[in-house]
């Protein structure tokens, strides 16, 4: 059972309060750039001409000058993502986002634990399910505890992940399942890949998903009586 866009990222910041996001989660937060503010691309003062907002187009145009291949008529159809265009937000496309996403399925459905770790960016942040912080920054980090990093609930919401769960977020990647999962690219037009394992998000989602299904079967309303 998938969230609404508008449940997932009230659950996000319920979830941020708890600490059980990402820094980026809370930086993104924080720092979201306020439009109106912005300056225009000719250097000029805050406070006269502001910039235009991004359009999904112009910032595919710019993503694809950084790829030597790309699917443009897929990137188009499939810009749109809770929290705004890929594009825009992450510096890569939507068919970028769909390769990666494919082959951590495929990985995570075939426990096949290096080609996970090929899908993985360093440096990898890891929160526990008590909100503890470990920063992995080397591939020797993530090997050895890998059994603890991607244990089978985590697995599990990676054999189900899809192009359709994520949210993005203005230059600080995108995520699925209440920031349970980060995913940035390291270059424009780049893959993007798992930067960070949030445990404790992933069972405050589990939480979340559990409280709306019980909600939602308690103001079903009640069977009309026959006549």
């Amino acid at each position: 059972m998938r969230m609404s866009a508008r449940a997932r990222l009230a659950l996000l910041l319920v979830g941020c309060a708890l600490g059980a996001c990402s820094p980026s989660v809370e930086s993104a937060a924080a720092d979201a750039p306020d439009a109106t503010a912005q300056n225009t691309a000719s250097g000029s003062p805050k406070g006269e001409d502001t910039a235009p907002v991004a359009e999904p187009d112009n910032c595919l145009l710019v993503v694809w000058q950084d790829q030597d291949t790309r699917d443009e008529s897929f990137d188009l159809a499939h810009d749109s993502a809770d929290g705004g265009a890929i594009s825009c937000a992450t510096g890569t496309s939507a068919s970028q986002f769909a390769s990666a996403l494919s082959a951590i399925r495929k990985a995570a459905r075939a426990n096949d634990k290096a080609a996970i770790l090929r899908e993985v960016g360093l440096p990898l942040l890891y929160i526990d399910a008590e909100g503890d912080r470990r920063e992995l920054t080397r591939p020797d980090d993530i090997d050895g505890t890998f059994a603890e990093v991607f244990d089978e609930d985590v697995l599990a919401l990676l054999r189900e992940v899809d192009l359709d769960a994520l949210t993005v977020v203005p230059d600080q990647g995108a995520f699925v399942e209440l920031g349970s999962v980060w995913l940035v690219v390291d270059r424009n037009g780049g893959r993007p890949r798992i930067v960070t394992v949030n445990r404790q998000a992933l069972d405050e989602a589990a939480r979340a998903m559990r409280a709306q299904a019980e909600a939602g079967r308690g103001t079903e309303a009640p069977a009309k009586s026959s006549e």
